[in-house]
């Protein structure tokens, strides 16, 4: 099967995955094999490539927005029928045995193994998952629409619960990318003010399509406190600004896996009145289930820009650089 696959991390200019043919996976017991179709892009993806994540091991094929077709089981699997659409998501398996397992916070497993990372993702045109971890998906909609939700969709749901903000509230978003692009919608959904907070004008374009109530630049102060909110873009530096925006009792959560040092902050400024610094980790399947769900309710409706496979540094590096309005996508299976 052909994949790109990370041979070494690098900067996403020098290429770092390499196309390459692979032998096509054998699903194990309870696992599926499913056939690509698409890929989402997310910026996790391009952590690993440049190695702010460290690969877990050698030629690990990237992708964790996958939408495809079971087309193999292996031993004790059957829930999903042959040739159904299915997703599949960043969290690849949980133990279920663990303290936090256990507790229904799977997302905080002691033993878990992530798709992409641990296990080879969805840059190919093949890949095998526990059945149990795969979320079925609706024939409905383009592949390329739905990829997003996989990861930038659920990873964004779960940072909007944490950062508490009530139905009416005013929200506030640092990046809009293809989480934020999500988020807004479900927030407007719930009668959320969103402040969206972006150095991109074409981002900030398309944050007032979605119904941004106000956009400004990544360091300017809202003009009402805000209560609520969501850090999408990795810059450690916009900690500060973020927390000085909440209004007493307020919550700011921090949804990606990588984070560049935060300065230094200012106890009466910035966390004083019970203002709280959340981060976000992974994500559990009930937290698909309802995002898919929500996904259908509202309708959710995802902005994409496809590559094809081949061209997936091309597709990192136009992330890394906000060249993309939206999402990006990997169209692995025309």
């Amino acid at each position: 099967m052909r994949a790109m696959a990370l041979e070494r991390p690098s900067p996403i200019e020098e290429d770092p995955l390499r196309e390459l043919e692979l032998p096509t996976p054998t699903p194990a017991a309870g696992e599926v094999l499913v056939q690509v179709e698409v890929c989402g892009v997310c910026r996790t993806d391009l952590h690993l490539a440049e190695g702010d994540l460290a690969p877990r091991r050698p030629r690990v094929v990237p992708g964790h927005e996958v939408v495809g077709r079971v087309v193999a089981h292996g031993p004790g699997a059957g829930r999903l029928a042959q040739g159904e659409r299915v997703g599949v998501a960043w969290l690849h398996r949980a133990c279920g045995d663990c303290r936090f397992c256990r507790r229904d916070a799977e997302n905080l497993c002691l033993a878990p193994r992530f798709t992409g990372w641990d296990a080879d993702g969805g840059y190919a045109e093949f890949l095998r998952v526990p059945e149990a971890f795969a979320y079925p998906l609706p024939e409905e909609l383009p592949a390329r629409e739905l990829a997003p939700l996989l990861c930038a969709g659920i990873i964004g749901y779960r940072a909007y619960l944490r950062s508490g903000v009530p139905p009416g509230g005013r929200l506030g978003l640092w990046g809009f990318g293809g989480s934020a692009h999500i988020t807004i919608q479900v927030a407007v959904h719930h009668g959320c003010e969103v402040y969206v907070f972006s150095r991109e004008e074409g981002h900030r374009g398309l944050a007032r399509e979605l119904g941004a109530s106000w956009v400004g630049g990544s360091f300017d102060p809202p003009p009402e406190p805000l209560d609520g909110a969501i850090l999408f873009a990795p810059a450690g530096e916009l900690v500060p600004p973020a927390l000085e925006a909440l209004d007493r009792g307020a919550a700011l959560a921090v949804a990606g896996i990588h984070l560049s040092d935060v300065p230094p902050l200012d106890y009466a400024r910035h966390l004083f009145q019970e203002r709280e610094l959340r981060s976000v980790s992974a994500n559990t399947r009930e937290d698909g289930r309802r995002l898919l769900a929500l996904a259908r309710e509202i309708p959710l409706r995802t902005h994409t820009r496809a590559y094809p496979l081949s061209q997936a540094n091309a597709a990192l590096a136009d992330l890394k650089h906000d060249r993309i309005r939206g999402a990006a996508v990997l169209e692995v299976r025309p």
